[in-house]
């Protein structure tokens, strides 16, 4: 939802920010593609269309356009149950921080979840070696401008957009 963007802009922030000679990929929905295509600390947007689990020739092909990013590390901000999934089958093999990544010794994820969300963002973020400056105080001015009205950034400076279908 749009509310979650805002409270993910700090920790996007963040992330770019521990970052600085690497791109910053988000997965997202299409409705949130212009929107991302206009954040700042994000290079490149690419499209989980959230189809079925038992649709395998769509999870190969999801699998087959996350791997060709070679990326070293995927920081979880959504850390739900598809998210999980996709951790456990899908990207394995590539460094994974997330709350369940994260947590401390002794707690399970449904208590931590009991915590502000900017809080479990924080927490997971420095438990994953992120200096946060950014995390507990979000700003999404960036996202003021009307989206419709922006030229699409697909290609422009460094930015562009994918999904399974591209």
């Amino acid at each position: 939802s749009l509310g979650d963007i805002a409270q993910i802009s700090g920790a996007i922030q963040d992330i770019k920010e521990n970052h600085t000679g690497d791109k910053v990929f988000i997965l997202t929905t299409s409705p949130y593609e212009e929107l991302f295509l206009k954040c700042p600390y994000i290079d490149e947007v690419y499209i989980d269309q959230r189809l079925s689990r038992l649709n395998l020739f769509y999870l190969l092909k999801l699998k087959q356009m996350i791997s060709k990013l070679r990326l070293i590390k995927i920081y979880d901000l959504q850390n739900s149950s598809r998210t999980s999934f996709y951790r456990q089958f899908l990207f394995n093999k590539i460094k994974w921080s997330s709350t369940e990544t994260t947590l401390p010794s002794g707690t399970n994820k449904s208590n931590f979840d009991k915590y502000p969300v900017l809080e479990r963002f924080n927490f997971q973020l420095i438990n994953s070696n992120i200096v946060t400056k950014h995390t507990l105080k979000p700003s999404f001015s960036w996202a003021c401008e009307n989206i419709k009205s922006e030229e699409r950034r697909v290609g422009k400076e460094g930015r562009s957009r994918w999904s399974p279908d591209h």
